[in-house]
């Protein structure tokens, strides 16, 4: 069962040598369950997987799975422009102990409606844990059809989508297909209280790397009908939000992370750190955000 809530689009923190730092990894999955983040997904945009090895990325969903140790889902971002390839990622993570499966979209090479259709398809009947579908057009060129996400929702292994688009409209219409056995993540941190309106069951999120327990309740008092102050919470933070996109995610919020003492490090090339400018719009968000 997907839950509702916050989920973390957890950042992959590097050491000093731009090595995988397990220590503070694990810091990061105490910190999240400590502050009642609903779930936890690791190898997202977020964690920088596209400069990961498999190797790498086998060895952070093994660890923070046995960190976990069940007291919070763990979700696995599997998503690949090869569908085999992301098969095998699938029935990998599936075997690892991964609660649900993010796929994505196939970037770059894109796909017509029944190709964009099979590639979830034939993965999602590899498998026996939920699928999350992922629409996320700025970066992979292309969005899912409404008319593709319609039929992929009545696959009993596919449970949810990620709506990244930042457009209300196809959101509006991929919420007529939420049901119990499909949900709607919004993945613009600047949209949740909207999407909340559209029957979102919660966000995949980036601010809640630095604000997890605001982001849980973000959704919480939403879902438990206090509107009003579900609104104000997100209006609360939305300058700040914004300048955690100031620059390619995940560049800002690891550099947050950092001014905090979170010690998650630098990027792996070509994500470069903030220039001095934006950072200082950032700091100053935050510092506004601390009163």
């Amino acid at each position: 069962m997907l839950v509702k809530g916050s989920i973390v689009a957890l950042v992959t923190p590097f050491n000093e040598a731009g090595d995988i730092n397990f220590d503070v990894l694990a810091q990061l999955v105490e910190f999240h369950i400590e502050h009642n983040t609903d779930a936890i997904l690791v190898l997202g945009t977020t964690g920088e997987t596209p400069t990961l090895t498999h190797e790498e990325d086998a060895s952070i969903v093994e660890f923070v799975i046995a960190k976990a140790n069940k007291r919070i889902p763990i979700y696995v971002g599997a998503g690949s422009n090869n569908t085999n390839t992301q098969i095998t990622y699938a029935k990998k993570y599936e075997k690892m102990g991964a609660d649900a499966l993010l796929v994505i979209s196939p970037y770059y090479n894109k796909a017509n409606e029944e190709g964009m259709y099979q590639h979830f398809k034939v993965c999602a009947e590899a498998v026996n844990i939920p699928l999350i579908i992922y629409n996320v057009p700025g970066r992979t060129g292309c969005s899912i059809p409404c008319s593709v996400v319609k039929r992929l929702a009545a696959h009993k292994n596919i449970g949810a989508i990620k709506e990244a688009s930042g457009d209300i409209s196809y959101m509006a219409n991929i919420a007529k297909l939420v049901c119990d056995d499909f949900v709607l993540y919004v993945g613009n941190d600047d949209m949740i209280v909207p999407s909340l309106s559209l029957k979102a069951a919660g966000v995949i999120s980036v601010v809640a790397n630095i604000l997890p327990q605001e982001t849980h309740d973000i959704v919480a008092l939403y879902h438990d009908g206090n509107h009003a102050e579900s609104v104000a919470l997100q209006l609360k933070y939305l300058d700040l939000i914004n300048a955690l996109f100031i620059e390619t995610n995940p560049i800002p919020v690891k550099e947050a992370m950092n001014q905090m003492g979170m010690n998650v490090g630098g990027y792996r090339l070509p994500l470069y750190p903030m220039n001095e400018s934006n950072k200082q719009v950032l700091i100053q968000e935050m510092k506004v955000m601390a009163k």
